[in-house]
C-alpha cells in the first residue's frame, strides 16, 4: 500500500481504492471537469452547425474531428491545468471555458467564434448536463452491471438449492418449511424489481440560461426558437430537457434515482442480515480461504466478514443517498449553492454502495449449503405440520381446528408419532389421513422448489 493510501481521509481512497476504482471516471472531479469539457465542445458545434446562426461560421471537418479529439483525449493532466487557472479565477466553470479558449487559440476557426464558447450559459447549465452524464453512464456502466452480477449470484443459488427443504423462522421460531433456494428466489426478485426502477430513471437536464427563460439568447437572437433548439441539444446527449426550472436544474430526477439506489440497497442490507443468521444457524458453510485469520484469539473461527462488511457499507451509502433525495430539491428561490458542495459528494454514496456490492458477491461466491443441519432442524420441527393438519380439518368441518391444533402444539415439541396418533383419530376421507401420514417437515414446501426455478 502505497503512503498516499495510507494517508487518505476516506477509506475509499485508502484501505478500498482497488474496489472502486471503476466509478473514478465518472465521479471523481476529473470525471466533472471532463463532462464540463465534454458538454462546452458538444455546445460550441450545435451552434456552428445551426445556419439560422449565421454569424457563427460552419466548421470544417478537420476542426471537429479536433474539437472530439479534445474531448477523447482529455486526461487528468489536462484536468490540473484547468485547476491551475481555477486558483486565479476562483471560479470552476470559467476556469475551464478559459483552458477551452487557450487549448483551441491555435485554430483560426474556433478563435473566430471563440466567445461562443459557454454563450448563453449559466455555469449550471454546463453543470447540471454534466452530472446528468456521469450519473446515466455511472450507473449504466458500473452500478448495473455490479447489480446484474449479485442478481447472477442469487439465481444460481436459487436454482441450484431449489429442492433442499428448509425450516423457516418468521419471528426466529419454527415456522413452515421452504427450501433454501426459493429464499434466494425471494431476494433475486425483489432486487430485479429495483434494478427495473433505477435503470428506468430518465436523467433531465436544463440548458435555459440564468433563471430558466433564455434571457440572454433572445437578447442575441429575439427570433430564434432557443426553446427547441436547446430541446434538441440536451436530447442529443441522451438525456430529458426539462423546460421548467429556476436558475439550476431541481434535481428531482437525481433524487428519483438516488432513492432506487438507496432502495435496492436496502433489498440487499436486509439479505446480508438474513444469510448472516443462516450462516449462524449452520444452513450455510462458507468456502475457507488459504491464510485467511478469522480470529486474532480463536483459530477456528470463519466469521461472516464479507456480509458484515456489505451491511455497514449499504448503510454509509444510503444514509449520503437519502441526504441528497432530501436536500438536492430543495434550493432558495432561484439559486443558492448549497447543492453544489452536496454534489460533488456522489462519488461517496456510490463507492460506498459499490464496495458494499463487491463484499456482498464475494460472500455469495463462498456460501455452500448444509444440507445435514437443514434437516436435522426440519427432523426437530415436526409441530409445524399443525398448519396443514388444522387446514384439511377446515375443509371437512371438523369443529374447532385451530384450537384443537393450538392446544396440542403451542408452545410444547410435538413429536411425530404423536401428530400422526391425532391424524389417525380424525373423521376425513381415508386418502387425505394416509396423505397427512406421509407428509413430513421436509416435504412440506408447497410450490417453494417450482418458485426457486422460475427466477
Amino acid at each position: 500500500m502505497s503512503a498516499s493510501t495510507l494517508t487518505a481521509l476516506s477509506p475509499l481512497d485508502g484501505r478500498y481504492h482497488g474496489q472502486v476504482e471503476a466509478l473514478r471516471d465518472h465521479f471523481s472531479e476529473h470525471g466533472l471537469i471532463r463532462n464540463r469539457i465534454r458538454v462546452e465542445v458538444a455546445w460550441l458545434k450545435a451552434l456552428a452547425a445551426e445556419p439560422a446562426l449565421a454569424e457563427i461560421a460552419p466548421f470544417s471537418d478537420a476542426t471537429n474531428d479536433e474539437l472530439d479529439a479534445l474531448v477523447a483525449n482529455f486526461s487528468p493532466a489536462d484536468s490540473d491545468a484547468v485547476k491551475a487557472i481555477e486558483a486565479t479565477t476562483n471560479h470552476d466553470v470559467k476556469a475551464m471555458e478559459y483552458w477551452l479558449k487557450r487549448s483551441l487559440a491555435h485554430n483560426a476557426e474556433v478563435t473566430r467564434v471563440s466567445e461562443f464558447i459557454h454563450f448563453g450559459c449559466t455555469s449550471e447549465d454546463i453543470n447540471n448536463t454534466s452530472h446528468a452524464l456521469m450519473l446515466r453512464e455511472g450507473r449504466d456502466a458500473v452500478l448495473l452491471p455490479m447489480l446484474d452480477k449479485v442478481i447472477a449470484s442469487l439465481r444460481a443459488l436459487a436454482h441450484a438449492h431449489a429442492d433442499l427443504p428448509m425450516l423457516s423462522r418468521t419471528h426466529g421460531q419454527p415456522a413452515s418449511p421452504t427450501t433454501l433456494g426459493k429464499e434466494m428466489a425471494n431476494i433475486a426478485a425483489r432486487l430485479l424489481r429495483a434494478r427495473a426502477v433505477i435503470a428506468g430513471v430518465s436523467l433531465t437536464a436544463k440548458f435555459n440560461g440564468a433563471v430558466g427563460n433564455y434571457n440572454a439568447h433572445l437578447s442575441a437572437w429575439p427570433e430564434f426558437d432557443w426553446e427547441g433548439f436547446n430541446r434538441g441539444f440536451i436530447e442529443s446527449l441522451g438525456l430529458e430537457f426539462n423546460p421548467y426550472t429556476i436558475q439550476i436544474e431541481p434535481h428531482d430526477a437525481m433524487a428519483e434515482l438516488f432513492d432506487a439506489t438507496a432502495r435496492a440497497n436496502t433489498i440487499l442490507l436486509d439479505a446480508c442480515r438474513d444469510i448472516w443468521m443462516y450462516i449462524s444457524l449452520g444452513y450455510f458453510r462458507q468456502r475457507l480461504k488459504e491464510g485467511e485469520i478469522g480470529s486474532s484469539t480463536m483459530p477456528h473461527k470463519v466469521n461472516p466478514i464479507d456480509f458484515e462488511n456489505a451491511e455497514g457499507n449499504f448503510g454509509i451509502a444510503n444514509a449520503v443517498l437519502r441526504h441528497f433525495s432530501e436536500k438536492l430539491p430543495v434550493s432558495r428561490m432561484q439559486r443558492d449553492l448549497t447543492d453544489s458542495t452536496v454534489l460533488r459528494n456522489m462519488g461517496v454514496a456510490f463507492g460506498h454502495t459499490a464496495l458494499a456490492l463487491n463484499s456482498c458477491l464475494r460472500g455469495l461466491g463462498k456460501l455452500e449449503a448444509a444440507p445435514e443441519q437443514l434437516a436435522a432442524d426440519l427432523d426437530d420441527a415436526w409441530e409445524v405440520l399443525a398448519e396443514p393438519v388444522q387446514t384439511v380439518m377446515r375443509r371437512y368441518a371438523i369443529e374447532n381446528p385451530y384450537e384443537q391444533l393450538k392446544a396440542m402444539t403451542r408452545g410444547k415439541k410435538i413429536t411425530r408419532d404423536a401428530l400422526h396418533e391425532f391424524i389417525r383419530g380424525l373423521a376425513i376421507p381415508e386418502a387425505d389421513r394416509a396423505r397427512l401420514l406421509a407428509m413430513t417437515p421436509a416435504s412440506y414446501i408447497g410450490k417453494a422448489s417450482e418458485l426457486a426455478r422460475q427466477i
